[in-house]
This record gives C-alpha cells, structure tokens and sequence, in this order.
C-alpha cells in the first residue's frame, strides 16, 4: 500500500493527467500477466517475450541489458524485454534507432514498403534474426496489424518534409499516425507507444507539415493516451537533408541562398541524441508515458550561423545571396501547383522548398517549460566537432585540406 502510495505522488508530481495516471497504474498492475512467458496471444498471436526470459515487473523494468554489441544476445535476442515495431526505420532516424535498439538486445520489427535494398543496411546492425524487416503497405490495415502484432513496443517515425504525387502532409504525419495509434490500443499487448514529431509542431504554424505533426499528436494521444510525444529539432548527421544539400548546392553553384538573411533563430540537434532519447524513455519506470518531450540541441543558431559552421567545415569562403522570403515562396511554388497537375512524378525539392521556407520564416526554439534531453538523462552533444565532421567528404583537397578558411584561402593564393 505504500509502495502504491508512492507511485501515485509520483505520478502527481510528473503533472500526469488523472486519465493518464490511472492507465499507468492499470497497465503496471496488469503487465506481469502480459509479460509472463507465453506461447502465441494477443492480435493475431503476440508474442511478447522469449520463454527463456523471466516475467517483467511493471513498466519500470521493461529493459534488460546484455553485455553490449551486436553479439551480446546471441542465444536470446530478446534480453531487453523489447520486441519493437519501428515504422519509418529506413529514415534517417530510423538507422540510429534501430542500432541503439538491437545493441541493448531488443529485436526490432523493420516495416518497409520499398525495395528489398532499402533496409539491408539496418540487418548488420543486430545478430541473426535480430533485426526483421517485413514488407507492409501504408494504407492496408490488416498489413499494419500483421507487422506489429509480436510487439510489445510501437515507434512511429513515418513524416515527410515535402508532399509527392501519392502522400501528401495530411496523409503521412497526421492520419498515418493516428492510425498506428488505434491499431496499437485494440492490440491489447503495446506497452509503449511513442510518436516522433517535429519541434515547432502547431495548429498555428506557417509550415502545413508541422500543422499536420499538431494534428497527428493530437490524434495520438486521443487514441493512446500513454503514448510519448517526442518533438526533435532540425536533426544534423551523415545523412542529413540541411547541411548536405547545403554544401552540394554550394559546392555546385559557388553560393548558398538565405531567406531573409537566415535570421531565423532554430535549434538544431544531433541525431544520435534523439535516438538516445527515444531508448532513454523505454529504460524509465513509466514516467514519460503520456508526455511531451522538446529535444532541441544545447546551442541556438540562426540559419547564417548554421550555414557559417557549414562552410568553415568545407572550408570553403562563404558567400550568400539574400533571398527575400516573398520571392523564395515565388520560387518554390511552380513544384506545388503542378504536383498532382502532370502525369509523372517531379524531382525532389532541394533549397527550396516551400513548406520548409515557411517553417524557417520563424523561430524555432525548444519551450520555456518543456520537457527536454536533461529529463530523460541525456546531455546533448554541441554541434561543432563530431556531428559535422561527415561535411569533410566535400572539402576538395581532401579530408586534411586546411584547419581555417584563411588557411584555405592562402594556400590557393600561393
């Protein structure tokens, strides 16, 4: 009674909604029967941990650590306790995710509706039969059902910065998302359930993808209402679409546009720290299930400055053109308005693109009061240095040109 006791203050001082807190408190009280060793059950047979793996205790103690490393769980790939369905894992996200899963001993469930290449890159990641893909379609509910239904963990990272013939903003982040959601709720088995969104996310925005994020979180947690809410920043990696693009347009063209000056202020993160925090909030004892977590990188940018880190990392002179934010949505709108207009598929938007000049027309910062990195025990990596260094590849005297621009631009002069 007073171990109960404890957790309920706890849950109050979390500021938990009572409707939320009592889910926790039901769900705590029901998991070990969930997760007792078991044959097949749940939707279409869930089967939620290993017979060799002993019952888990609550939500708190959901992960189990092996030794570490791709072989570490060799003989019982399920030693977390964690049989995650990661939609959206061939992303960008989705390769440090899916790592930071199966290192820890989780098996992954990789749903793809590509080709068969599009996940081989994740398979090395974990031991044999560790990582699953599955090919799913989207829009099939029964094919939804058929990937996550040995799952005890959902994460949805499906989201598209720019709309295609075939899915557009509404489609992919709103009702993708609040579909997931239902489905997971009627599984019976989900213990977690976490929704990747967008810092800046809002039924105010100028951007109609973070407006579509809004509405998909709302969506969410109106179906699930345990689920966590995670909302990165412009997210900066090897495979990254803002300095890449950035430093190929500039090593093509010899310049960068900026709108407006790049005075918008934004707070870019480094991606294998969101990664880190969606693995974080799986370690905890419940406490981030029906929250909202801002992960935003420790220092603030406005776009010239990002784009001046890109350049001193090239080491290339920088040089800019001031795009003036009328003639930069000019620019962009052709690709909007012939999208579904003719009858074959246009080239991908690279620096402009309308719904990201729109999203970068104001800021983008981390909340006052929000839950962020710190809460979940992380303390986000500083953009210059490592999270950049994947930028020497353009550097065209190689990866040891130079330690300056000055430099750089004196031995050219020589």
């Amino acid at each position: 009674m007073q171990a109960a006791a404890a957790w309920r203050r706890h849950l109050l001082d979390g500021n938990i909604s009572p409707t939320t807190a009592a889910a926790i408190s039901a769900f705590r009280s029901a998991s070990q029967p969930a997760l007792a060793p078991q044959g097949l059950g749940g939707a279409d047979g869930a089967r939620y941990m290993s017979a060799r793996a002993p019952a888990v205790k609550g939500t708190g103690h959901l992960v189990r650590k092996g030794t570490g490393g791709r072989s570490s769980v060799s003989k019982k790939f399920r030693d977390s306790g964690i049989i995650a369905t990661v939609f959206g894992a061939t992303g960008f996200l989705g390769r440090y995710l899916v790592q930071q899963l199966a290192k820890m001993g989780s098996q992954v469930l990789v749903p793809f509706r590509g080709s068969e290449d599009c996940h081989r890159h994740l398979k090395l990641m974990g031991d044999l039969g560790q990582i699953v893909p599955m090919k799913y379609n989207p829009r099939d509910v029964d094919s939804i059902k058929a990937v996550m239904a040995k799952s005890n963990v959902v994460i949805n990272l499906i989201g598209r910065e720019y709309e295609t013939r075939n899915y557009g903003f509404d489609e992919v982040n709103h009702h993708m998302a609040e579909q997931l959601a239902m489905i997971s709720k009627e599984h019976g088995g989900i213990m977690r359930f976490i929704q990747v969104s967008s810092l800046g996310a809002s039924a105010s925005s100028p951007s109609r993808m973070l407006r579509a994020k809004a509405a998909g979180e709302e969506s969410v947690l109106k179906e699930f209402p345990e689920a966590t809410i995670m909302r990165p920043a412009t997210m900066i990696g090897t495979e990254d679409r803002i300095l890449n693009r950035w430093a190929q347009f500039a090593k093509n063209w010899g310049f960068l546009p900026l709108v407006d000056s790049g005075s918008t202020k934004i707070q870019p993160v480094y991606v294998v720290d969101v990664a880190a925090a969606i693995v974080n909030s799986l370690k905890d004892d419940g406490t981030s299930m029906g929250k909202t977590y801002e992960l935003g990188g420790p220092e603030i940018y406005t776009v010239h400055e990002l784009a001046e880190l890109m350049y001193e990392t090239i080491r290339e002179w920088p040089r800019y053109i001031d795009v003036p934010l009328p003639i930069a949505r000019a620019i962009a709108s052709p690709r909007e308005m012939l999208l579904n207009k003719v009858p074959f598929p246009l080239p991908t938007p690279s620096i402009f693109n309308k719904d990201q000049i729109n999203a970068f027309s104001v800021d983008t910062l981390v909340s006052d009061n929000a839950l962020t990195f710190s809460d979940l025990g992380i303390v986000p990596h500083k953009l210059k240095g490592y999270p950049v260094e994947f930028l020497v590849c353009y550097r065209k005297g190689g990866p040891a040109f130079g330690s300056t621009v000055s430099e750089k631009i004196r031995s050219s002069e020589l």
